[in-house]
This record gives structure tokens, sequence and C-alpha cells, in this order.
């Protein structure tokens, strides 16, 4: 009986081997760093998230007068207030923007 879990290790151990060799571990690779001249900080860009505002609908007619056009929209990049701050990315990679005090909004 003491012979039986020492043949009986093996024999399960070799068991494993029937269904193919183990999968390889994916390699994760580091995200690639743009190269930037030597003693340069390099910064990450911050992502505003999108925000209708009160004006919002203004600034998008005001920046179709400045030929941009964008399927997005108008985005308040300020707090809610008497002067906002909106932000459109242009169909044509241009960024239009716009101030806006007490809903007069002017191109900036």
């Amino acid at each position: 009986m003491k012979r039986l879990p020492a043949l009986l290790v093996p024999v399960l151990l070799g068991g494993c081997g029937m269904f193919g060799p183990a999968p390889a571990p994916l390699a994760v690779e580091a995200p690639q760093q743009s190269a930037a001249p030597a003693g340069v900080d390099v910064v990450p860009i911050e992502r505003v998230p999108h925000r209708v505002g009160v004006s919002s609908s203004t600034v998008e007619r005001l920046a179709r007068q400045h030929a941009c056009t964008s399927p997005q929209g108008a985005g308040l990049l300020t707090e809610e207030g008497p002067i906002e701050v909106y932000r459109i990315q242009c169909a044509d990679g241009k960024v239009f923007m716009a101030r806006c005090e007490l809903r007069q909004c002017r191109k900036m």
C-alpha cells in the first residue's frame, strides 16, 4: 500500500502532457512613449469629458459661421456660471473655442 501513492503521482502527472504543451504566457508590452529630446519632461495629455452647457447650441451655430462642423458638438470646459468656455473639435482637425458671458458668445 505504501508503494501505490508513490506510483500514482507520476502516472497522474504524466497524463497532463497528453493534452499538448502548455500555452505560452502572453507577453504584455509596455506602452510605447514618444521619443522626446534629452532634458525634456514628457507630460501626458489630459482628456476632458464632453459636457453640454447652456450655450452649446449657440457656440455650434457660431462655429458653423466660421466653417467648423463637428458631429460631437460644443463641449463645456469650465464650470457652469456667468462666464463659460466651450470647445469644438472641427472635422478638419482644427479646434474652435468660444467664451460666453451671460449667454453672449464670442470666438476666442
